[in-house]
């Protein structure tokens, strides 16, 4: 059988490798093609480019770059017709790999899976009806997007998040952890500035400036900053100049897996975490890792969000929990006063913890822990909608 997956960011190259190793346990001779980060290629892709090209976000952050990436658009959906795959599936990153997925609906009869349901829940619900035409169905996360698909006629299967799934690091190695970065027992703040560039270099002044007063009541406790790897240069860089010390976990030049059981051992030693908002508080819920969520963006993509998002809040876990239990800054109001503010009652409030430990297993349920693993649960969906006979 023949498979091309197309994953534009971190969390899509989690999600795909997570499918991949579900296809192979379920369907055995699966050849992998398309575009992915280090954890799909473990698993068995070529990647056609480096899947960082595509990891950018927001209006302003894309225009300089439109004519590359419809040149890659224009790319990837030639490599798929000349490939003839029995699916195609794209995953999130929608401007990308949707417009990937016209192309390659107008010139064939391929099937085309998206993974990730649009959050037409929560701004553009008109994107459901226009996926309709060149999408065949959808593998949702949350467990109430499937009606939201379904109106408009795309077969669309809950199948869970990854995150639900992911081993907990063992007391011993954490324990490692600890050692290895030098901080011993000491209280563990986690910060978490995105895995895109211009997230980084957004949000990394602001969190560094928010740490100061935290430090300052707080003095025995230590940073620690996962990485992506497309970033983690800049994020070296930038933490040069924040306060207490912070110890950058770099993945680069480490295996994949190597790399992602350090970053869940961080998690596990964390005691509470500054981040970007996005699919980490869902890794953040996961280990039971009480959090501040922050983010920014350019003015022009602000303002033009704003006023399409129907939503009073984009953290998964208050999203899905039905509680605002994690404090988050958006857009303006993500500066270091606030910040800092909500991290020190977070940290001073064992009230305010737990408030936010009850809503993380309310999501970690719903969201299928106690369930057959998601990543499995998605491949056994992409099998169905091929049916009997695929090669």
């Amino acid at each position: 059988m023949r498979v091309y997956l197309i994953a534009g960011e971190a969390s899509g190259d989690k999600l795909g490798a997570a499918l991949m190793s579900g296809l192979k346990a379920l369907h055995g001779a699966v050849d992998f093609y398309g575009v992915g980060g280090p954890l799909m290629q473990a698993e068995g892709v070529h990647s056609l480019f480096p899947m960082e090209e595509l990891s950018v976000m927001g209006i302003a952050e894309i225009l300089p770059k439109y004519r590359a990436l419809m040149r890659r658009i224009a790319e990837v959906a030639a490599d798929v017709l000349r490939l003839r795959p029995d699916v195609l599936i794209t995953i999130d990153s929608p401007d990308f790999c949707l417009r990937v997925a016209r192309r390659v609906k107008a010139g064939s009869d391929i099937r085309v899976v998206h993974y990730v349901a649009p959050s037409v829940w929560a701004w553009r619900s008109g994107r459901a009806a226009k996926m309709a035409g060149s999408v065949d169905q959808v593998l949702a996360l949350l467990p109430f997007e499937p009606p939201y698909m379904e109106a408009v006629g795309v077969r669309c299967d809950f199948v869970g998040h990854p995150v639900v799934a992911e081993a907990r690091p063992s007391a011993t190695a954490v324990a490692a952890l600890r050692t290895d970065l030098g901080i011993g027992g000491a209280p563990v703040l986690l910060v978490l500035p995105g895995s895109r560039k211009g997230e980084v270099s957004r949000l990394t002044p602001v969190f560094g400036a928010a740490l100061r007063p935290v430090l300052a009541a707080h003095p025995t406790m230590r940073v620690l900053v996962p990485a992506a790897a497309g970033v983690a240069g800049a994020v070296q860089e930038a933490v040069t100049s924040w306060p207490g010390d912070p110890v950058v976990l770099d993945p680069r030049g480490m295996p994949a897996a190597t790399a992602e059981a350090r970053k869940r051992a961080a998690f596990a030693a964390a005691d509470l975490a500054l981040a970007a908002s996005g699919t980490v508080s869902l890794e953040l819920a996961a280990a039971a890792t009480p959090m501040v969520i922050a983010y920014d963006m350019n003015w022009l993509s602000w303002q033009v969000l704003s006023r399409m998002v129907k939503l009073e809040t984009v953290t998964l876990v208050n999203l899905i929990s039905g509680q605002m239990a994690v404090p988050e800054f958006l857009g303006p109001n993500c500066r270091p006063t606030p910040i800092a503010q909500a991290l020190n009652a977070l940290i001073d409030d064992p009230h305010l913890r737990q408030d936010q430990l009850a809503a993380m297993e309310r999501t970690m349920a719903a969201l299928g822990r106690e369930d057959e693993a998601p990543g499995l649960r998605a491949a056994r969906a992409v099998l169905d909608g091929i049916g009997p006979g695929t090669g």
